[in-house]
This record gives structure tokens, C-alpha cells and sequence, in this order.
């Protein structure tokens, strides 16, 4: 049986749920100016490169969130290493994103 594997389409998916089901909007995104999407987003990689959740996933999804995690317990949800990692490239492609806009709306302004 051959499979097929895709991990930027399951980064864009986890992307689009966020939109879509979380409610976060370019906007909401925007007022995170802290870097704290990235930051999740890291926490997020890290959590599933490093703990040793072969053996007892329910410790892995039971895990406390990491001290540099930017928000509040309740918003940390650990679920599986690939779940974690495609919501932490989707975090990082909201972070990137933001900060583009932030960018352009620099330049925009200083042109004016």
C-alpha cells in the first residue's frame, strides 16, 4: 500500500482551521506585535521534537505548556508530534505573515 505524504498542505490545512474554526483573523493576528505566534509556534515544534512520547501519549498531550509560552495554559493543546508540528509551521506562516504587513505598512506610511 503506498502513501502520500504532505506536510505543507497539512501546514496550509491546520492554517485554514485557525481561520476558519478558531476565528483568527488577519487582524487578530496583527495585534499579537510581540512575536508571540513564532514563539507558539516554537514551543509548539520543540514540545514534539523533544518529548518522549513514544511510550505514553497521554504524557505528551498532558504536558504543561513550556515556560516561554506567550499565552495562557488553557490555549496550550498538545496533541501528536505531527498535529504539533503542522500547527506550529501554521503558527510560523501567521507570524511571517504579520510581519510583512507590519512591513509594508512602515514603508507605506514613510512614502506618504
Amino acid at each position: 500500500m503506498a502513501h502520500e505524504f504532505d506536510g505543507a498542505h497539512r501546514i496550509s490545512m491546520e492554517r485554514e482551521r485557525q481561520v476558519v474554526e478558531e476565528g483568527w483573523t488577519l487582524e487578530h493576528d496583527d495585534e499579537h506585535c510581540n512575536s508571540e505566534m513564532g514563539i507558539a509556534g516554537g514551543c509548539y515544534a520543540h514540545h514534539a521534537a523533544t518529548f518522549p512520547y513514544m511510550s505514553n501519549i497521554q504524557a505528551y498531550r498532558t504536558a504543561p505548556p513550556p515556560i516561554d509560552w506567550p499565552w495562557d495554559a488553557k490555549w496550550w493543546k498538545p496533541k501528536q508530534p505531527q498535529d504539533d508540528l503542522a500547527k506550529a509551521g501554521a503558527l510560523m506562516a501567521a507570524e511571517i505573515d504579520r510581519l510583512d504587513r507590519a512591513m509594508w505598512a512602515r514603508m507605506d506610511a514613510e512614502s506618504t
